[in-house]
């Protein structure tokens, strides 16, 4: 009788895995060329920076709310569903009206979808006993990033031959066929909480939790800014092709899936987690630093490798360390504030450096992202210390 609930716990482990990869594949398929796209049809710099920040602002609003929601009702099948058809919905808007509106609308739409990203990590992680949540974690952001870097690599080969409509095609599919695996599974039993709203809430209040969330702020919001958005306009005007464009994004999530891969190998392990969150703060910051007066395309391609290291193995740590005091009851609450905390930075960063490159350039805005970086870095040091 063990053996076969472990077996359906395998099973459900992969089902989840699979519409995680396609969830993220149509989240971020179009995402290498969303910047070059909207310059070329005439977006301006401030306004490209508005709907980038767009995303995070549904997630901002919205994960608490659906943190809170999935704890008290325990629908994380719902919620995932309604998650997936967002995402393909998002692309429906950015084929429909085609400009700079249309990805304002669908980034909202992409949020609301991402803001259903807690119920997916929750799920996940039930899957595992208390002992083993770093590699759950891991585990399931190599889904996640495995998922972008096959949107990536497949925007890479077809956006040239193709076209942007026809990728953001892709992406309506992917949220069908990941709706579709979610569909598989099991539906949950009923668990009613005794816990009201208030009591749920109080975990918001936790220290560990809040400076972690602050800490993810920061890397999200970075890597929202600079390897999402404009690094890649930064290579584009290196008089980059498309597929070059696209192989820079291979690189830095190739280079994130081998990293959170790496997150919960013993090599990691054998350094603190506190460390590992210092130096990758440092790393990111050289790599705000070097991007934007970096002049080979090579170098670039290198460079790129930070920012994987950060997403692979910062992000990681800085989801299990700030779930690791976290009562079962209430870890889908305290995750949708964690993730409303870092939707902050997805939606501020790139408004703030949008509107540094309209009135200086872009060297600047990524001299102030790393100066956060620096910041961020200090702060993770003294705090893990104490």
């Amino acid at each position: 009788m063990m053996e076969r609930g472990k077996i359906m716990k395998l099973e459900k482990k992969n089902i989840l895995f699979i519409a995680v990869i396609f969830f993220w594949f149509g989240q971020y398929v179009y995402i290498p060329y969303q910047t070059p796209y909207l310059t070329l049809i005439h977006t301006s710099a401030s306004f490209i920076g508005l709907i980038v920040g767009t995303y995070g602002i549904s997630q901002m609003v919205l994960r608490l709310p659906v943190g809170l929601l999935a704890d008290y009702k325990n629908k994380h099948k719902v919620i995932m569903m309604i998650g997936s058809l967002s995402s393909g919905m998002a692309s429906l808007f950015r084929i429909i009206f085609n400009n700079g509106i249309g990805f304002l609308i669908g980034n909202l739409f992409s949020g609301l979808a991402s803001a259903m990203w807690i119920s997916f990590m929750v799920m996940y992680m039930s899957f595992y006993d208390q002992d083993h949540q770093a590699k759950a974690t891991s585990s399931i952001v190599v889904a996640n990033n495995l998922g972008m870097l096959i949107g990536f690599i497949t925007s890479t080969l077809l956006y040239d031959v193709v076209g942007m409509t026809f990728i953001c095609m892709l992406s309506v599919l992917s949220g069908l066929i990941s709706a579709f695996f979610i569909f598989l599974l099991p539906k949950e039993e009923a668990q009613p909480t005794t816990k009201t709203i208030p009591s749920l809430l109080k975990i918001c209040l936790q220290k560990n939790l809040i400076v972690y969330s602050l800490l993810a702020l920061v890397q999200q919001g970075v890597q929202m800014t600079t390897t999402m958005s404009f690094t890649n306009q930064i290579i584009k005007n290196l008089g980059a092709t498309s597929l070059q464009i696209g192989l820079s994004s291979i690189i830095y999530m190739l280079s994130a899936v081998c990293f959170a891969k790496m997150a919960s190998s013993k090599l990691c392990m054998s350094l603190s987690t506190g460390k590992w969150i210092t130096i990758t703060f440092f790393t990111t910051a050289i790599y705000c630093i070097l991007v934007p007066q970096c002049s080979s395309l090579y170098l670039l391609y290198i460079l790129q490798i930070l920012p994987g290291m950060a997403t692979g193995i910062l992000f990681s740590y800085l989801t299990s360390e700030a779930m690791k005091y976290v009562p079962q009851e209430c870890k889908s609450t305290a995750m949708g504030f964690f993730q409303a905390v870092y939707a902050l930075g997805m939606t501020l960063f790139p408004i703030i450096c949008g509107h540094i490159v309209s009135v200086s350039s872009m060297l600047y805005a990524y001299l102030f992202l790393a100066c956060i970086c620096i910041i961020a870095g200090l702060l993770s040091a003294i705090y893990c210390k104490s």
